[in-house]
């Protein structure tokens, strides 16, 4: 039997990450994949579908040429190639991952593993010890009883990202970041799109007035928007799909070629041997504690499978927190609080922290900047006016309390709050740091200076 002092179950960007930080620091580690090394995010996720979205983005410019004084004659899109050159961005992807294992020293076990008591891995037969165990094994596209996916006219993001066949009409159900995300490019392509979403706002999670110029957005873009809306039964006997949506005005039957289901995930805990080590699950989530390790000792858990926001950053943090706790290091436990969310529609969405709404809830006494990126000379320049920068302070001690973005570029820009937080900046110190002209990036500090009534250009 190979004996391990850590072996990663899963190799996406929680796992292979996970992996390379524990050999850095003298483990002699392995990873077991069952499909292609960098997990979902980088073969069915987070990667291909940015390259989707960048071919979607150049397709609106050369449409748009002559607002910006070129002539381009017709421009069309193929389909099929830009989906394939999506799959060949995954595909380069996955090579770099089995690069970084080759030169980290990492084995990399093929299969799908299976925990067993006693600090053991099976993969396909074989058995694998090791002194620490770490489970990544991520998420998958989440099934409601309502819209059950068949792969074909109700389908996930998996299947989204490579048909064969441009559909004409799409019913997108959910409006997340998966959902937004693809409805953007679909609506893009040519594809004539509308999103179902069961809560009273499109990405819900986000602040209210992001949420509002995403919608205004949306539609200025010919993308129809249904919320407070529930998709109670798909008829996909026909040549397309029927889906019946239930409003506060009753029921609708919508008609398309394709449902693509964007409701959120489902975490891959089943028949990996949870149940045989004993290892405690609670809805759908490993629960583990400050530094992810299980109930069972020598057994921690990373990324979409514990309780943390399902992200590919925030997994990749966890597991890198992991490896140095377990390798005797000091360690601070991750700050959930300060954890940045972007979305990849257009236009992008970046935020972190409280919303406006959250921080009053919670009785505090804020200050609120906002400045439109209209007054913004590198946005105008640019032709992407639509969107803000939206700061909340605390309005006695001046901590940055959250930040809230929309628009072009801005997944680029959020890093700056997250910093900012970290550090415990204050308002004034934004205010004082000087931002260079022209760029978005000083929409931050215009936002800063709108917040404590300094504003110069609105």
């Amino acid at each position: 039997m190979s004996k391990y002092d850590i072996i990663v179950l899963g190799s996406g960007p929680g796992g292979y990450v996970t992996a390379i930080r524990a050999s850095q620091l003298g483990f002699k580690t392995a990873i077991v994949e069952k499909e292609n090394l960098g997990g979902v995010c980088l073969n069915w996720g987070c990667i291909p579908t940015k390259a989707l979205l960048k071919s979607a983005q150049v397709f609106e410019y050369l449409k748009h040429a002559e607002d910006y004084g070129l002539n381009v004659k017709e421009a069309k899109h193929d389909f099929d190639a830009v989906v394939k050159r999506s799959r060949g961005v995954a595909d380069g992807m996955s090579k770099g991952v089995q690069f970084l294992m080759k030169k980290n020293k990492i084995d990399v076990i093929n299969g799908f593993g299976k925990l067993k008591p006693g600090k053991k891995v099976e993969v396909d037969g074989t058995e694998y010890s090791a002194d620490n165990i770490i489970i990544a094994t991520g998420a998958r596209s989440r099934e409601l009883p309502s819209l059950p996916q068949d792969g074909e006219k109700v389908i996930g993001y998996r299947e989204a990202m490579s048909l064969k066949k441009q559909p004409k009409k799409m019913i997108v159900v959910g409006s997340g970041a998966i959902g937004v995300e693809f409805a953007y490019f679909y609506n893009s392509m040519g594809t004539e799109v509308t999103i179902v979403e069961f809560l009273p706002n499109v990405v819900p999670v986000e602040d209210e007035d992001v949420s509002k110029q995403l919608e205004r957005s949306f539609k200025k873009s010919g993308i129809n928007i249904m919320t407070s809306a529930e998709v109670t039964k798909v008829d996909t006997s026909g040549k397309g799909v029927k889906a019946t949506v239930k409003t506060s005005k009753g029921e609708e039957v919508l008609e398309a070629d394709i449902i693509l289901s964007a409701v959120g995930i489902k975490t891959n805990i089943e028949n990996i041997g949870l149940e045989d080590v004993g290892i405690v699950v609670d809805r759908d989530k490993i629960i583990v504690n400050d530094f992810y390790q299980t109930n069972i000792p020598g057994y921690y858990a990373i990324g979409d499978v514990t309780p943390g926001q399902a992200l590919a950053h925030v997994a990749s943090a966890e597991g890198i927190l992991c490896v140095e706790k377990i390798a005797g290091m000091h360690v601070e436990s991750l700050d959930y609080g300060n954890i940045p969310g972007c979305t990849y529609c257009s236009p992008e969405i970046a935020s972190v922290g409280l919303t406006e709404k959250q921080a009053k809830e919670k009785g505090l006494d804020i200050k609120v900047g906002k400045f439109p990126f209209s007054a913004s000379g590198k946005a105008s320049a640019g032709g992407n006016k639509d969107g803000f920068v939206k700061v909340i302070f605390d309005a006695k001690y001046g901590e940055w309390l959250g930040c809230h973005m929309i628009g072009a570029g801005v997944t680029d820009m959020i890093a700056e709050a997250v910093l900012g937080r970290k550090l415990e900046t204050t308002g004034h110190e934004v205010l004082k740091a000087v931002h260079p002209h022209p760029t978005m990036s000083e929409a931050v500090m215009e936002a800063v200076a709108d917040a404590y009534d300094e504003v110069i250009h609105l």
